[in-house]
């Protein structure tokens, strides 16, 4: 009896202790956010367009760098700030590693073959070790030739067409070109190409379903078993017709890719180097044609519509501020021969060609708020709760846009970047934007070096070659005189996850 007794008094002193501990110590608050409806939260105030804006807004409106959402009980995290940003997606990347739940994009449209969109975990790794050995900044060295040969065509084809006006055709086919060969090995041999296409397609569909908000079954993942023919259900109709689109790309250029691989292709290519290990066996099990194909497929869908964009970006950049060419082609002609394109050993003594890159890279962020992390578990930072599960977001338009940090954030401005005492590329006067645009942590872009490498090379080569101006028009005075002017540019972006 005696021993139930004591039992009984360690079990009330435990519970005693415990209820004090908890006292002293009370549930910290969420970050600052708005006030939501019952039950729905913020759920009908969270943005479907132009999202990075308006959480800078919020987040300017409250005075804070962490603004706190919540949305039919799903609570989303939005870090403002970079500084913010690199102490936890890069500091405690353990536990903001993570995706959300992405209902329309992994469940219904069938990518979640996507390395980009998978959750923390094994297949993450496999996939993610495959991509960074094919593309880690010494193997892609071996992928230049590619490169070099894509770029020396979209010039051709610039001079053949430089009265159109056009350049997006000429940019997508030219990223086209590159991934093709780098990662299939198959060369294009006419433009609007059915693979060109097989990619735009795919990609419109994910750019815009990944946007966190823009269908309510991310919220409601209940509805994704509602009918397609459903009043109100178009979204299932989207998806089944994106769902075929996607599953298109991952497997019809790999398998004509092996086709012509096994009939003597001889090209250098990520398939046919990871072909080769798989052939060759090993213990890693990374290397299996599930993930190669996989691997792949990301390649091909995710380097197209981000450097297109950026190049695009540069261009009007260039037209707004024929000072900053200028400048470039005096470099330029001071240190690339005669009768010679730049190439990669030119680099060093390009930095205002570099400075010029980074600011295409910070002035028209092409992803404002990166791809949604997921935290593991319950966090605390500066005296904030951060509730497990949360979808943190980090806004990388108003990081590249801070004002601290950039002066004149919405000035195409490539001297931020320049010591004008040396001449050379200085981030200690603006942040390099590579340390935001390409994400964080272990989330960060895999693909970023070659990346960088396409658009370093096309830009100075462009620079190089052609003169970039405004279009000009002839307008009719009221006295009946004829003259000529330049026509205003507008800086039109279709909104999305790439912009």
């Amino acid at each position: 009896m005696g021993r139930y007794i004591d039992l009984l008094a360690i079990l009330a002193t435990g519970a005693l202790l415990y209820t004090i501990h908890k006292r002293r110590k009370p549930s910290l608050p969420l970050p600052p956010g708005l006030k939501g409806l019952p039950l729905v939260g913020n759920l009908f105030q969270v943005p479907s367009e132009l999202q990075w804006m308006k959480y800078h807004e919020w987040a300017s409106e409250l005075n804070t760098d962490i603004l706190h959402l919540q949305a039919a009980g799903t609570h989303i995290i939005i870090l403002d700030k970079y500084e913010v940003a690199a102490d936890l997606l890069d500091s405690r990347s353990s536990l903001y590693s993570g995706r959300p739940r992405m209902v329309m994009l992994t469940e219904l449209m069938g990518q979640d073959f996507n390395l980009g969109l998978m959750d923390y975990g094994g297949a993450w790794r496999k996939h993610r070790r495959l991509v960074h050995q094919s593309l880690q900044a010494t193997a892609i060295k071996r992928y230049r030739p590619h490169l070099v040969q894509a770029m020396r065509k979209l010039l051709k084809r610039l001079l053949d067409d430089r009265d159109d006006g056009n350049l997006m055709p000429h940019f997508r086919q030219l990223t086209a070109e590159t991934i093709l060969s780098v990662a299939y090995g198959m060369q294009i041999q006419q433009e609007n190409d059915p693979y060109v296409k097989l990619s735009e397609d795919a990609n419109r569909g994910a750019i815009i379903a990944a946007v966190p908000g823009r269908f309510l079954v991310e919220f409601i993942p209940i509805l994704k078993y509602v009918p397609a023919w459903f009043p109100g259900a178009s979204f299932k109709q989207k998806a089944q017709e994106w769902y075929k689109m996607t599953r298109a790309m991952v497997e019809v250029p790999y398998a004509d890719a092996k086709r012509r691989l096994e009939s003597g292709n001889p090209a250098v290519s990520i398939l046919r180097t990871n072909l080769q290990k798989i052939e060759a066996g090993g213990k890693d099990d990374a290397f299996t044609e599930d993930v190669l194909r996989n691997t792949l497929a990301v390649l091909y869908a995710g380097a197209t519509d981000t450097t297109v964009s950026t190049m695009a970006s540069c261009v009007l950049g260039l037209m707004e501020h024929p000072e900053v060419l200028k400048k470039a082609q005096v470099q330029i002609d001071g240190v690339v021969k005669p009768g010679h394109f730049p190439d990669f050993d030119d680099e060093p003594s390009l930095p205002y060609i570099t400075a010029i890159v980074k600011e295409a890279l910070r002035w028209r962020d092409i992803t404002p708020t990166g791809v949604p992390h997921a935290l593991s578990t319950e966090d605390e930072y500066k005296g904030y709760r951060l509730p497990a599960g949360a979808i943190i977001i980090a806004n990388q338009w108003a990081m590249l846009h801070d004002e601290d940090v950039y002066a004149d954030p919405f000035e195409f401005n490539p001297d931020r970047f320049i010591n004008p005492e040396t001449g050379k590329i200085d981030y200690s006067r603006a942040r390099d934007p590579g340390r935001a645009c390409f994400g964080f942590g272990r989330r960060i872009c895999p693909g970023r070096f070659i990346a960088y490498e396409t658009l370093w090379l096309t830009i100075a080569s462009f620079i190089a070659t052609f003169d970039i101006k405004k279009p000009r028009e002839k307008v009719t005075l009221p006295s009946g005189e004829e003259v000529e002017r330049t026509v205003e540019l507008t800086h039109e972006y279709e909104p999305g996850l790439i912009v």
